[in-house]
């Protein structure tokens, strides 16, 4: 009787273990989801996108106008830090439906960086209606959003 509870006993420790070992290691549900990117990306584009018509010398608009809607999946499957595909749909100046696609790169602290991997938006300068050169914001960007 005595060796089967030293054999439960080790069973049991060995398995309180592994669950220790799994939780300090972060082997459980990744806080990097596509809805969480999602929900980060869209206003960040949105907030860009006003601020790069202001430097076009384009009509004003409110960030809310451009009615920016993000769609993003892992490139691996699953969820987590690494290579993500993002589709943003949106509205441009003229009101007409745009849709531009971003390769980012999430890092396990939810920061990400996002990169154009549509020609629509232009290189990294645009020409502003007075003539001169302005970065283009939208060609490549940083965010961060809440893992907690």
């Amino acid at each position: 009787m005595n060796w089967r509870v030293n054999r439960l006993f080790r069973v049991i420790r060995a398995g309180l273990l592994v669950v220790a070992a799994c939780a300090a290691s972060s082997c459980g549900a990744s806080p990097i989801t596509s809805g969480r990117i999602e929900a980060a990306l869209a206003p960040t584009f949105a907030h860009l996108v006003e601020v790069q018509v202001d430097w076009l010398g384009l009509p004003a608009m409110t960030a809310a106008d451009f009615a920016v809607t993000a769609s993003c999946r892992k490139l691996a499957g699953g969820a987590g830090s690494g290579e993500w595909g993002c589709t943003l749909v949106w509205k441009g100046p003229q009101r007409q439906t745009l849709t531009d696609s971003y390769d980012l790169f999430v890092s396990a602290d939810g920061c990400y960086t996002a990169t154009v991997a549509t020609e629509n938006l232009g290189g990294p300068l645009l020409k502003a209606k007075n003539g001169r050169e302005v970065r283009n914001l939208l060609y490549a960007f940083e965010g961060c959003f809440d893992t907690t």
